[in-house]
């Protein structure tokens, strides 16, 4: 699948983040099963667990929106190396957005895709909850 759009978008969230303390900037861009794209930055707290990632600001947005269906969600990164979602996002994804395509970008805007279930093999989900 073609997910140039979708990339262009995540590297240019980027320009949003707010990383005071870091200086890590991120941008992430949601694509939804009905092709709406929802993007997203990280927006960092002095308190450092009450940061917010952007695949997790874009996932919200899409969900507080009524979006429940999605194909693909783009991170991109200042990194010489694809950047992909910590342990938090990677576990907010398989729980709101299912199998889908991560597209991990690094700064020269070169780009590497994986399912989701590649990066967090063995999920914990609502089948054990239930």
């Amino acid at each position: 699948m073609d997910y140039n759009l979708l990339i262009e978008k995540a590297i240019n969230s980027k320009a949003n983040a707010l990383a005071p303390y870091s200086n890590f900037h991120v941008g992430a861009a949601l694509l939804t099963e009905d092709d709406k794209i929802y993007t997203g930055c990280n927006v960092e707290s002095s308190s450092y667990s009450l940061t917010l990632c952007a695949e997790r600001t874009a996932i919200f947005k899409a969900v507080s929106e009524g979006e429940r269906k999605f194909k693909a969600i783009a991170v991109a990164g200042d990194t010489d190396d694809f950047i992909s979602p910590c342990g938090a996002c990677r576990q907010v994804i398989s729980d709101l957005c299912g199998n889908i395509d991560i597209v991990m970008i690094n700064k020269n805007g070169k780009s590497k895709t994986m399912k989701a279930s590649e990066l967090l093999p063995l999920a914990f989900g609502n089948k054990y909850i239930k």
